[in-house]
């Protein structure tokens, strides 16, 4: 029987570093027991809400009674108490409903990025690159633009069609250096457009991106956008 994944949570590694000797806390025992409280409550509040998103995105519920019900379960098996049902004789139902759940998402997800790749052809400015890739430059640069197999120098930030941040070279707050021969084709392809001092938002279609392969939190099949500056072609 395949293995079926229910819930996934990306956690991000957290690094520790020294900091300076602080002065003792003033609140009374009491007070700042109840402050640990709340902050304990609020943490483990937003790692359910971050179980509860990601469950989202593997199931489809209907109504508020599917929560309830799914909740309810969930409830049970934390506290340690007896289920209410028996789980074994419902292992069959709950593969076939995550079977049939997943072509679901997968076909929502296919439509409305599909329509969103459309929506972005048509808009002014845009041009539609051989592989697929678009292109739609907000400012237009100086100097001679990258070829193939250049050394460029560019900030981004990169986003699922819905907005999800997975990526960006502004937070880390350096500019991204890399061989346009050993990017995703969509990049290869775009940053060629492009001359020093350009900005654009670049769409990726699935195929000049990750194709079928999940990365970090981009799931498999993902159509991707950027905004991309290239800070500098490297001589």
């Amino acid at each position: 029987m395949k293995k079926i994944i229910f819930l996934m949570l990306l956690v991000t590694p957290v690094l520790l570093q020294a900091e300076e000797p602080t002065a003792p806390s003033t609140a009374t025992p009491d007070v700042s027991a109840q402050n640990d409280l709340a902050e304990r409550n609020k943490m483990l509040y937003s790692l359910g809400f971050l179980l509860g998103d990601n469950l989202k995105k593997q199931l489809v519920l209907d109504n508020e009674d599917d929560y309830k019900a799914l909740s309810q379960g969930m409830r049970d098996s934390l506290l340690n108490k007896k289920s209410q049902t028996d789980v074994e004789k419902y292992k069959p139902q709950i593969i076939q409903k995550y079977q049939e759940d997943a072509k679901k998402i997968f076909a929502k997800r296919e439509a409305e990025q599909q329509e969103f790749l459309t929506n972005f052809q048509k808009e002014k400015g845009v041009k539609t690159l051989d592989n697929g890739a678009m292109i739609k430059l907000s400012k237009p640069g100086k100097g001679k633009a990258p070829k193939a197999d250049s050394t460029v120098k560019v900030h981004y930030t990169g986003t699922l069609i819905d907005g999800t941040k997975f990526d960006s070279s502004r937070d880390r707050g350096e500019a991204f250096q890399t061989r346009l021969t050993d990017v995703i084709s969509c990049w290869t392809k775009a940053v060629q457009q492009m001359k020093p001092g350009a900005r654009a938002q670049v769409v990726c279609p699935p195929d000049t991106a990750y194709g079928n392969r999940p990365v970090g939190q981009i799931p498999p099949n993902s159509a991707l956008v950027f905004d991309v500056e290239l800070v500098e072609v490297v001589k």
